[in-house]
């Protein structure tokens, strides 16, 4: 979340500068230059927009997390598997892995969808898409007692409505 946050105050500033450099040559009167600061406000206005939805989507995970985990391991259909040693939330709208968000409950029933949660006594797995594509998520809890287990599988269920397995335990 703090890169998310240092890009979004990076591109802030840069369409402040843009702007005020875009209005003093405006001043000047040197046109072509107005020209080229205003695109570049434009674009840094866009990218700005964009990395503050960011930003909200990773605040609204953070504020909701069911579990923080401090390892994931991701698996895409096509047989990429990506490894991530950064901090691992897990929350009743998504992921945040490091930088990344992964949503779900989105656009309703076509949306990406939380389908599967599974405990055992080591890690997580978390398996979420739509109609196009799956992901599955491995976390590696670090949960040893088998009732903040069951209060993780409790809350995943009344906030997400999928019941979770739970099994070697």
């Amino acid at each position: 979340m703090k890169l998310i946050r240092k890009r979004r105050n990076g591109y802030a500033l840069l369409f402040a500068a843009s702007i005020c450099l875009a209005v003093w040559f405006g001043v000047a009167s040197m046109l072509e230059a107005v020209f080229v600061f205003g695109a570049v406000s434009f674009i840094s206005l866009l990218l700005l927009v964009r990395q503050s939805r960011l930003l909200y989507d990773a605040t609204l995970i953070w504020d909701n997390r069911i579990l923080v985990v401090s390892f994931a391991l991701i698996s895409m259909p096509d047989r990429q598997i990506k490894k991530d040693t950064e901090e691992t939330v897990v929350s009743t709208f998504g992921i945040l892995i490091g930088s990344e968000i992964y949503r779900w409950g989105l656009n309703g029933l076509h949306g990406v969808r939380l389908h599967t949660a599974d405990f055992d006594q080591e890690r997580m797995y978390l398996t979420f898409g739509d109609s196009a594509q799956t992901t599955r998520v491995e976390l590696l809890h670090g949960i040893t007692q088998k009732q903040t287990v069951l209060y993780a599988a409790q809350k995943l269920l009344r906030e997400t409505g999928v019941k979770a397995d739970i099994t070697g335990w």
